[in-house]
């Protein structure tokens, strides 16, 4: 299976969003976008132009642009908010919490620059702790899609979806390699390469390298479970439990804290049905600095190497 995933073209996930949204506008006249002052950088100028009606530019106003969207709810529509993730989540927490988690509103949190690949705009703005703080909020939806195409899907996908959703993508341009038509199911995990040696679970731009990292270990001979969980929660438990119980060990990659991300989820499940040994590959209680995305990628050790060390690593442990 490794061999059939190829890179189609370089493409930034949030452009991905941008196509979706335009989309889901076609399909449903209910989908409205909202944004605060960053029109451009969630790539909404083609929704503007075909749905000037129903677009709302809520100016550097994030808290009230999460209070207007709760409230069109109520007539119905589908409000999309669009903003940095940092300003999607830390900045306006309290109003996500209370008008739309607790209210149960359906409102769609769409994040881009999330992570350290946001790059030279530096610390204040590579927020790395928002989904543990999104994923806590009872009956909030998380998504963190890997590329292009996929995020594209899943934002047609969330604008079916009843309930409040936070979707979180990226600004660097990346490797779009999976499916352009591909169905895209809201916590159903997508298992990309079958191995038995060591499990690989990652998310968001982490995925592709984890791609690569299960390639070089397959010219070793070792063969690693590949699954991508776009969807933190609710997350596709089964799929992990059959992973892990297969192969006796397991590293999560992704581009957030340790704490509290994709990881802690994994070894929540992992410690309730299938302890095995685990290695983590992601920020390791650090906030982030400017400076090129792939450069800071390997500062902070989120590369292939660091994935395959630390899946020898977790193999080595279950022979001990």
């Amino acid at each position: 299976m490794l061999q059939d995933i190829k890179v189609l073209n370089q493409k930034d996930t949030r452009s991905g969003f941008g196509e979706g949204i335009v989309e889901a506008g076609r399909r449903n006249p209910n989908v409205v976008a909202l944004t605060a002052d960053l029109a451009g950088s969630l790539k909404l100028n083609q929704f503007i132009k075909e749905f000037p009606d129903r677009f709302i530019q809520c100016g550097i106003a994030e808290a009230n642009m999460i209070g207007v969207a709760a409230g069109l709810t109520i007539g119905g529509k589908i409000p999309f908010t669009t903003t940095f993730a940092n300003f999607s989540t830390s900045r306006v927490y309290d109003q996500i919490r209370q008008s739309v988690a607790y209210s149960k509103k359906n409102v769609k949190i769409c994040a881009s620059h999330a992570g350290l690949t946001l790059g030279e705009d530096g610390a204040t703005h590579q927020v790395l702790e928002d989904i543990g703080m999104m994923k806590m909020l009872p009956g909030m939806t998380v998504i963190v899609p890997c590329d292009f195409n996929q995020t594209k899907a899943a934002t047609i996908a969330i604008a079916n979806y009843e309930g409040p959703v936070y979707l979180r993508f990226g600004r660097p341009v990346w490797p779009n390699f999976t499916a352009e038509d591909q169905p895209f199911e809201i916590g159903k995990a997508q298992v990309l390469a079958e191995g038995a040696d060591v499990s690989i679970i990652a998310c968001g731009h982490m995925v592709w390298i984890a791609v690569e990292a299960a390639r070089m270990l397959a010219e070793e001979g070792i063969h690693a479970d590949l699954i991508n969980i776009h969807t933190i929660k609710p997350l596709d438990e089964a799929a992990i439990i059959k992973s892990l119980k297969k192969t006796g060990a397991v590293v999560t990659a992704e581009e957030h804290q340790q704490n509290g991300g994709l990881g802690d989820s994994v070894a929540n499940v992992a410690g309730r049905e299938c302890p095995v040994p685990h290695e983590y590959i992601a920020v390791k209680d650090s906030f982030g600095e400017s400076g090129k995305p792939v450069e800071l990628l390997t500062k902070y050790g989120l590369t292939k190497e660091n994935i395959v060390a630390a899946a020898k690593k977790a193999i080595a442990r279950k022979k001990a």
